[in-house]
């Protein structure tokens, strides 16, 4: 939620002006800022969806933006399109970093609605029409050349930068990378904990088995002989004669 006293650029464009009676003034079509000093001065309006005539606003005749609405006062100047092309602007510039390679583009802008400063840009690395596309802040300070069309940046990835909105799509690649950071200290501690017990149980395995050598072995216990006895033997052995007598 961007705070009262902060502006989106891209809110202001998309935003359908009208003024204190309520007329249908046109919807925002394009800013005008002075670059040097990332500054937005203002922005046109499109009273109609045919034709040239564009109709241009001081950043000081808004008066109110919310649900989508722009409330101005006072009158506009008017204009053509072709004039306003002549005007320069940072926004839809390539953003390069380092090498001059590309990383991605300045599509909006969070401005403050006292003096106009532009306190960041919004960079994005893919389409921003698309739905969901993250976000990186961009402060105009670490800027070190602008050209028409054009900005570099020392920087080599767009995640030197804050993110200020992730898409889906960068929340799963920044978990995964975290992931995938955490999960070689997991193999590595996980690998020395395993050779520790194995080490552990195969010393336990040969102090059992020096034992079992050096012990005498037990001694075998007396066999009973288990098989009957002949008891007419017995009776042979006895001296003649009458047992009753």
């Amino acid at each position: 939620m961007v705070p009262p006293r902060q502006i989106l650029i891209s809110d202001l464009l998309r935003a359908r002006i009208r003024d204190g009676l309520g007329q249908d003034l046109g919807v925002g079509h394009q800013i005008w800022m002075h670059p040097p000093c990332h500054r937005l001065l203002g922005w046109s309006s499109r009273p109609s969806a045919f034709g040239p005539h564009r109709m241009v606003w001081r950043l000081d005749q808004l008066l109110q933006l919310e649900e989508g609405e722009a409330l101005v006062e006072g009158d506009p100047c008017d204009s053509e399109q072709s004039t306003l092309d002549l005007l320069p602007t940072l926004l839809d510039a390539a953003l390069l970093g380092r090498g001059e390679r590309t990383l991605g583009r300045l599509v909006d802008g969070v401005v403050n609605r006292a003096n106009g400063r532009i306190e960041y840009y919004l960079v994005a690395r893919s389409d921003p029409r698309l739905p969901g596309s993250s976000r990186w802040r961009l402060e105009p300070d670490r800027l070190i050349d602008q050209q028409p069309g054009q900005v570099q940046a020392a920087l080599e990835e767009l995640d030197d930068l804050p993110l200020d909105r992730a898409s889906i799509r960068q929340q799963v690649l920044r978990r995964s990378r975290q992931w995938r950071e955490q999960v070689p200290d997991s193999v590595d501690g996980l690998e020395d904990r395993l050779r520790s017990w194995g080490q552990r149980l195969w010393d336990g395995g040969e102090d059992l088995i020096e034992r079992w050598r050096e012990d005498d072995l037990p001694p075998q216990p007396e066999r009973r002989d288990s098989r009957p006895r002949d008891r007419t033997r017995d009776w042979d052995d006895e001296p003649d004669g009458d047992p009753w007598i």
